[in-house]
Protein backbone atom coordinates (compact mmCIF):
# COMPACT_ATOMS: atom_id res chain seq x y z
CA UNK A 1 0.00 0.00 0.00
CA UNK A 2 1.58 3.86 -0.98
CA UNK A 3 1.99 5.93 2.10
CA UNK A 4 -0.63 9.12 2.56
CA UNK A 5 2.21 10.91 4.13
CA UNK A 6 5.80 10.42 5.40
CA UNK A 7 8.62 12.42 6.93
CA UNK A 8 11.67 11.68 7.89
CA UNK A 9 14.00 13.46 10.90
CA UNK A 10 17.40 13.03 11.53
CA UNK A 11 18.80 13.09 15.37
CA UNK A 12 22.34 13.51 16.30
CA UNK A 13 23.70 13.90 19.70
CA UNK A 14 20.96 11.44 21.14
CA UNK A 15 19.22 13.30 24.11
CA UNK A 16 21.89 15.68 24.40
CA UNK A 17 21.99 16.86 20.65
CA UNK A 18 19.37 18.08 17.81
CA UNK A 19 16.55 16.60 15.77
CA UNK A 20 15.80 17.89 12.31
CA UNK A 21 13.82 17.35 8.82
CA UNK A 22 15.55 16.97 5.78
CA UNK A 23 14.31 20.30 4.02
CA UNK A 24 15.59 21.72 7.63
CA UNK A 25 11.78 23.19 8.28
CA UNK A 26 11.72 21.38 11.69
CA UNK A 27 15.05 21.81 13.83
CA UNK A 28 14.81 21.84 17.54
CA UNK A 29 18.02 21.10 20.03
CA UNK A 30 17.66 17.98 22.59
CA UNK A 31 18.05 17.89 25.98
CA UNK A 32 17.80 15.45 28.97
CA UNK A 33 15.37 16.71 31.38
CA UNK A 34 16.61 18.46 34.73
CA UNK A 35 14.19 15.33 36.37
CA UNK A 36 17.07 13.19 34.48
CA UNK A 37 19.82 14.93 35.23
CA UNK A 38 20.11 17.34 32.88
CA UNK A 39 20.91 21.05 32.89
CA UNK A 40 17.41 23.27 32.91
CA UNK A 41 16.92 24.48 29.00
CA UNK A 42 14.67 25.62 26.57
CA UNK A 43 15.77 22.90 24.54
CA UNK A 44 12.64 19.57 23.97
CA UNK A 45 13.05 16.01 24.85
CA UNK A 46 11.39 13.18 23.28
CA UNK A 47 8.72 12.81 25.57
CA UNK A 48 7.48 16.21 24.89
CA UNK A 49 8.02 15.40 21.08
CA UNK A 50 5.64 12.43 21.96
CA UNK A 51 3.41 14.26 23.53
CA UNK A 52 3.21 16.84 20.99
CA UNK A 53 2.20 14.33 18.28
CA UNK A 54 0.10 12.20 20.03
CA UNK A 55 -2.14 14.81 21.23
CA UNK A 56 -2.17 16.58 18.05
CA UNK A 57 -3.21 13.52 16.59
CA UNK A 58 -5.98 12.62 18.55
CA UNK A 59 -7.73 16.22 18.74
CA UNK A 60 -7.56 15.58 14.68
CA UNK A 61 -9.16 11.94 15.15
CA UNK A 62 -11.79 13.40 17.17
CA UNK A 63 -12.51 16.31 15.51
CA UNK A 64 -12.67 13.95 12.27
CA UNK A 65 -15.23 11.78 13.79
CA UNK A 66 -17.40 14.51 15.21
CA UNK A 67 -17.00 15.65 11.12
CA UNK A 68 -18.18 12.28 10.09
CA UNK A 69 -21.04 12.14 11.96
CA UNK A 70 -22.21 16.37 11.28
CA UNK A 71 -21.81 16.73 15.55
CA UNK A 72 -20.71 20.67 15.93
CA UNK A 73 -18.97 21.14 19.16
CA UNK A 74 -17.90 24.46 20.46
CA UNK A 75 -14.43 23.50 21.51
CA UNK A 76 -12.05 20.33 22.11
CA UNK A 77 -8.53 20.35 23.53
CA UNK A 78 -6.30 17.23 24.40
CA UNK A 79 -3.67 17.47 26.75
CA UNK A 80 -1.44 14.83 26.52
CA UNK A 81 1.18 13.60 29.47
CA UNK A 82 3.85 11.50 28.52
CA UNK A 83 5.55 9.49 31.31
CA UNK A 84 8.96 7.68 31.73
CA UNK A 85 8.46 4.90 33.81
CA UNK A 86 11.00 2.31 35.40
CA UNK A 87 10.52 -1.06 34.08
CA UNK A 88 10.59 -3.77 36.22
CA UNK A 89 10.74 -6.20 33.90
CA UNK A 90 14.51 -5.46 32.63
CA UNK A 91 15.25 -3.03 34.59
CA UNK A 92 15.05 -0.42 31.88
CA UNK A 93 12.44 2.39 31.08
CA UNK A 94 9.17 2.55 29.55
CA UNK A 95 6.60 4.87 28.38
CA UNK A 96 3.26 5.61 29.98
CA UNK A 97 0.58 8.05 28.04
CA UNK A 98 -2.56 10.04 29.57
CA UNK A 99 -4.70 11.98 27.52
CA UNK A 100 -7.09 14.27 28.93
CA UNK A 101 -9.81 15.28 26.46
CA UNK A 102 -12.07 18.26 26.70
CA UNK A 103 -15.32 18.34 24.51
CA UNK A 104 -17.43 21.46 24.74
CA UNK A 105 -20.66 21.53 23.27
CA UNK A 106 -22.13 18.17 23.68
CA UNK A 107 -23.60 15.64 25.98
CA UNK A 108 -21.14 14.03 28.42
CA UNK A 109 -22.75 10.39 26.92
CA UNK A 110 -21.99 11.36 23.58
CA UNK A 111 -18.57 12.96 24.54
CA UNK A 112 -17.55 9.33 25.65
CA UNK A 113 -18.61 7.61 22.50
CA UNK A 114 -16.35 10.24 20.55
CA UNK A 115 -13.48 10.16 22.19
CA UNK A 116 -13.49 5.83 22.17
CA UNK A 117 -14.23 6.22 18.18
CA UNK A 118 -11.32 8.68 17.87
CA UNK A 119 -9.19 6.48 20.37
CA UNK A 120 -9.78 3.62 17.72
CA UNK A 121 -9.30 6.08 14.40
CA UNK A 122 -5.98 7.87 15.67
CA UNK A 123 -2.50 6.74 14.25
CA UNK A 124 -0.72 7.45 17.37
CA UNK A 125 -3.55 5.03 19.65
CA UNK A 126 -3.10 2.38 17.03
CA UNK A 127 0.88 2.48 17.42
CA UNK A 128 0.93 2.74 21.06
CA UNK A 129 -1.81 -0.20 21.55
CA UNK A 130 -0.49 -3.48 23.59
CA UNK A 131 2.71 -1.57 24.09
CA UNK A 132 2.21 1.54 26.52
CA UNK A 133 -0.52 2.02 29.16
CA UNK A 134 -2.57 4.38 28.03
CA UNK A 135 -5.20 6.11 30.38
CA UNK A 136 -7.69 8.37 28.56
CA UNK A 137 -10.17 10.91 31.10
CA UNK A 138 -12.97 12.47 29.06
CA UNK A 139 -13.33 16.09 30.75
Amino acid sequence: MKALYETTIINTGGRQGEVYSEDNIFNLDVAKPAALGGDSTTATNPEQLFAAGYSACFNSALELVLERDKVTVDRSEVRATISLMGDKENGGVKLAAKLEVIIEGISDGKKHEYVEQAHQYCPYSKAVKDSIDVEIVVL
